[in-house]
């Protein structure tokens, strides 16, 4: 006799994936040594006909009904069939939904599959945080050909904080510097031009700034990363890569990291939109 077909079947029906529901359902079920149950699970449903269809299937099988539907017409549904067919139902997420309807006294947004996007969504973010990092400061010219953008300018121009900015728009970005006496890696003349950007500053600023940076390190403020002269000399040479690679190009004078990075997110979607 087949074993299997006289375990007694747990139906797990969700308007999502079901992998809650069905979790929930596996740690009940070792409490009673696992095996004593097959699960079922059904994933996506989103209208009453197919749901009287599942119930209508358990029904004849004698199962149990585990659900995660967020539908309170489903929910609704399965509540009325089950009791009609004298079918153990048990709601897993709609207890703890209305008992936080209660607690925050506001209605929930009610969209099926809403926690796996947050995740995702969460996810993707941590991997282009870990991206940026990882590619910062020209640390591996492969991360070139795999970024979404890529920047490129002389040091201290923000490179590295837009780098981290965009990472939490979920953006995969590397970053490059621009240094006169080093030839930039033949990765960056191989990425489309539209996802590299350039970055400028004017002069003075950027003597300024690089200053500051050398009196934080205790550093001589006349050093010559600070000096005019080689200021220009990187501004031209960084001028000169950026029309070779034909890349927009922002001025950061003067603006904040958000300003620029919202000037990037606006190239980024619209070459987005003309690739559809």
């Amino acid at each position: 006799m087949n074993e299997q077909a006289n375990k007694p079947v747990v139906y797990v029906i969700s308007d999502s994936v079901g992998e809650t529901a069905e979790f929930v359902v596996k740690a009940v079920a070792s409490q009673f040594n696992s095996g004593h149950v097959e699960i079922r699970r059904v994933p996506f449903v989103n209208d009453t006909d197919t749901l009287r269809d599942i119930i209508e299937e358990a029904a004849l099988g004698h199962a149990m009904i585990a659900y995660t539907l967020v539908l309170p017409e489903l929910r609704e549904t399965i509540r009325e069939e089950s009791e009609k067919r004298n079918l153990i139902a048990v709601d897993v997420m709609g207890p703890m939904m209305d008992a936080f309807a209660r607690l925050l006294k506001i209605n929930p947004h009610l969209e099926p599959g809403l926690i796996r996007r947050l995740d995702e969504d969460y996810f993707r973010r941590v991997a282009a945080v870990e991206f940026a990092v990882k590619y910062d400061d020209g640390k591996d010219p492969r991360g070139l050909l795999l970024a979404d953008v890529v920047l490129i300018g002389v040091s201290r121009t923000s490179k590295t904080p837009l780098s981290m900015y965009l990472a939490n728009k979920r953006l995969k970005v590397a970053n490059l510097p621009l240094v006169p006496e080093i030839e930039p890696p033949e990765e960056l003349f191989w990425v489309p031009k539209n996802n590299v950007i350039g970055l400028t500053i004017d002069p003075k600023q950027l003597n300024e700034i690089r200053q500051e940076r050398l009196k934080t390190l205790g550093l001589h403020a006349q050093a010559n990363y600070a000096n005019m002269e080689r200021i220009l000399e990187e501004l031209e040479y960084a001028e000169k890569i950026m029309r070779k690679v034909g890349c927009p190009i922002f001025d950061v004078s003067n603006k904040a990291v958000e300003e620029v990075a919202n000037k990037i997110l606006q190239v980024v979607r619209e070459e987005q939109q003309d690739a559809k």
